[in-house]
């Protein structure tokens, strides 16, 4: 595991003043439930029963169309959920930096995707460094400019092994923008032998997106062609290498597979690999309009069966919050802002109301809506009506669940009762 195993004490959110210190693997004996306010609130909470069928769907999918996964390990940065996952199939994790794989190295796990261009050299020698004390591992790292395989090739030099390197494509953020930036860095890579060696090419949908379903659908196809024009360039130069094509987040991975998989296919000692991460969580926002859009498109293909995607997967994250104050009508004051819960994408949606533990019915002439967030508050505008006082606990749905579990040292896992029976310790800083 990275680092000693945590032993939890008021320290931490959730953990009650005056509780006996308790342990990760332990807390489940508390009996604890955010619901009944036995914890201090705010508590972020992870639906173990949604968590383990949006799993289930997603490998599913996978399997189903002959593509691997290597979930984006920055959605929680919990080497326990990375092991999770692997544990289900996964071919490896994905990092965003050389801090995540730092962690995940020391976790063991062996094979990772660094789907991000490093830097400069002194980046390429911390790499080597790293790459040195794990010599069994198998990490492969993007580059879209000379300048970044430069800096790999001396990683290499510091790890005494050649790095894996896929040439990473794009538009609207990092990777190579035309198929010419593209030849520089296949030319790079081939003229520092034994330093670097070619892994494949790489791709982010994502960054092409936008409001526009069809211009987005262009855009991605665009992409895609991009990366195809430059996988036959790699494999040119790597005729008898095993190579990955890698795109795939967790809103756009269907129009992915439907262009890459038969290239990998074809080639036949390719294969492609999603790196979605965020859609073993789901959530009540971003991604849940996502996959309203795959199933217009009708998307989510399993066995050859058109599913729905909107209706395969659950939003598996909850904020949990305590009304501190209704100090005037039509507002109540609630304890959880920016420093809990994600507002990149959407602000966070009441779901539920409870009271002394017990699920109240709602009878509001319309439903409550948080207005806005300052660092520690949340304020919920509440219809007449309503019945909330101080002391309810509300129960929030979020939207994007990267930006909401980097505030959490901490996030626990609820059974099917809303009892506390695991927690999750990250390891974002």
């Amino acid at each position: 595991m990275a680092g000693p195993r945590l032993t939890l004490d008021e320290t931490f959110r959730g953990i009650p003043p005056g509780s006996s210190p308790v342990s990760l693997e332990t807390v489940a004996s508390q009996k604890w439930r955010p619901a009944d306010n036995s914890m201090p609130l705010p508590v972020l909470s992870l639906d173990e029963a949604a968590f383990r069928e949006n799993c289930r769907q997603m490998f599913a999918y996978a399997r189903s169309h002959g593509a691997a996964l290597a979930p984006h390990a920055k959605t929680p940065m919990s080497p326990d959920i990375v092991k999770r996952l692997l544990g289900q199939g996964a071919w490896g994790a994905t990092t965003a930096n050389l801090q995540q794989t730092a962690v995940l190295l020391k976790a063991g796990c062996r094979r990772l995707l660094l789907a991000n261009q490093i830097g400069g050299e002194a980046s390429g020698r911390r790499l080597g460094e790293l790459l040195k004390e794990h010599p069994d591992a198998d990490v492969r790292v993007f580059a879209d400019s000379p300048q970044s395989v430069r800096a790999l090739a001396v990683a290499g030099q510091y790890a005494g092994r050649p790095v894996p390197v896929l040439v990473e494509v794009g538009r609207g953020r990092a990777g190579a923008r035309g198929i010419d930036a593209a030849k520089d860095v296949i030319s790079s890579i081939a003229s520092a032998p034994g330093h670097v060696c070619f892994a494949g090419v790489a791709a982010y949908e994502g960054a092409v997106a936008s409001a526009d379903p069809v211009a987005t659908r262009i855009a991605i196809e665009a992409l895609s062609e991009l990366a195809i024009r430059t996988f036959h360039l790699v494999r040119e130069c790597a005729p008898d290498a095993p190579l990955m094509l890698s795109a795939g987040g967790s809103a756009f991975f269907d129009l992915i597979v439907s262009a890459l998989q038969p290239v990998a296919t074809a080639d036949g000692n390719a294969t492609l690999v999603l790196r979605s991460g965020a859609i073993f969580f789901h959530d009540h926002g971003v991604y849940e309009r996502a996959l309203r859009a795959m199933d217009e498109r009708k998307g989510f293909e399993v066995d050859g069966a058109i599913r729905s995607a909107a209706a395969a997967f659950t939003p598996a994250l909850r904020l949990w919050a305590e009304v501190l104050s209704r100090p005037e009508p039509g507002l109540a004051i609630c304890g959880m802002g920016m420093r809990d819960v994600s507002s990149d994408q959407d602000l966070p949606i009441p779901l539920n109301i409870y009271r002394d533990g017990c699920l109240l019915s709602v009878n509001a002439t319309e439903p409550l809506t948080v207005s806005k967030l300052n660092d520690q508050h949340a304020f919920l505008r509440v219809s007449p009506g309503t019945d909330l006082v101080v002391g309810d606990v509300v129960e929030f749905g979020i939207s994007h669940p990267c930006t909401c579990l980097d505030r959490w040292r901490i996030f626990y896992g609820l059974d099917e009762s809303g009892q506390v029976c695991s927690a999750y310790q990250t390891y974002f800083r």
